[in-house]
């Protein structure tokens, strides 16, 4: 299923049949890596989750292991489902290992420069078919893909966090992204069980243009005084029936991550309404980031997680 429709082929064009995708490679073992590793297996997908730290595979296999155990629990899978899917993943800290895959995605950290410098150690291993992806939320996929030798085989594919809950996948074409990438990853999304929204590659793409500059305004409501850390939250929570309040749900995603997105919309789009709250800035250069470091517009050390502000 998908959002948006694709205009059709020109007259006489031929359509080819999406590649099929057998072998995933996934590049980071943090929140959205062992995800993605997780949705994968249980779609029947071989898959090689590599990190440059054996200890994150740990952690990320313990994690993948967990939330395959509260899939069982809530009866959406079987136990059989889940020790295949743990059978299907493979762990690697060296790059070779990705020599057979057919379709790699990197999902690090959402800094350009480290997706980059991953790019450049990663592309010399893979197969000249191999499709090539990035789990950015923000970053601009044809420029990321033509710092690659396969812009042609480059595509965007952001999955929402948490991976194995959220429904939804972003697809996002880089201006050289040929149409069989295209279809193949969009035939992978269905395999998935995800649903697709096709966005074009400007600043954030469709879900984080919207969102995060809303959390954005949110710091600066709290920054300005206009209300609590509590007091926003509820607001947002009771009045407009949001699940979770924007300054929690970003501690939920991470105050860096945030803090990037909101960066590249403010570089990309030269709109002053872009510009990162001052306290949001402060809070990241405090090293206060939210849920992953127990702290950021909540205490995390103590519960219920109590407001910082």
């Amino acid at each position: 299923m998908n959002i948006e429709v694709k205009p059709a082929p020109a007259a006489g064009a031929m359509l080819a049949e999406p590649v099929e995708i057998a072998r995933v490679g996934v590049v980071g073992a943090g929140q959205m890596g062992n995800g993605i590793a997780h949705v994968c297996a249980l779609a029947g997908l071989n898959v090689t989750m590599l990190d440059i730290k054996a200890g994150a595979l740990d952690a990320a296999m313990g994690t993948i292991a967990r939330n395959l155990d509260r899939q069982v629990n809530r009866k959406l899978i079987s136990e059989e489902d889940k020790v295949d899917a743990l059978a299907r993943i493979d762990t690697k800290e060296d790059y070779a290992a990705l020599k057979e895959a057919d379709f790699v995605i990197e999902a690090a950290t959402e800094k350009e420069d480290v997706k980059r410098s991953i790019f450049k150690l990663l592309t010399p291993h893979l197969k000249p078919s191999c499709m090539l992806a990035s789990n950015t939320s923000s970053i601009s996929i044809t420029r990321l893909g033509a710092a690659t030798d396969r812009p042609e085989k480059f595509i965007g594919m952001h999955f929402m966090n948490p991976v194995p809950v959220m429904k939804l996948v972003e697809i996002i074409r880089g201006i050289a992204t040929d149409e069989p990438t295209f279809q193949a990853v969009r035939a992978l999304a269905d395999k998935l069980g995800k649903t697709a929204a096709v966005a074009e590659d400007f600043p954030a793409f469709i879900v984080n243009r919207i969102l995060v500059p809303m959390i954005n305004e949110a710091v600066y409501a709290l920054y300005e005084g206009v209300g609590s850390v509590s007091g926003i939250d509820t607001s947002m929570r009771l009045g407009a029936n949001h699940p979770m309040g924007p300054l929690e749900l970003a501690d939920f995603i991470g105050l860096d991550t945030c803090l990037s997105i909101m960066q590249v919309l403010y570089e990309g789009l030269s709109d002053s309404k872009y510009r990162p709250c001052p306290l949001l800035v402060k809070y990241v250069e405090a090293g206060w980031l939210g849920r992953k470091t127990k702290r950021g517009f909540y205490d995390y050390t103590v519960s219920p997680p109590r407001p910082t502000r």
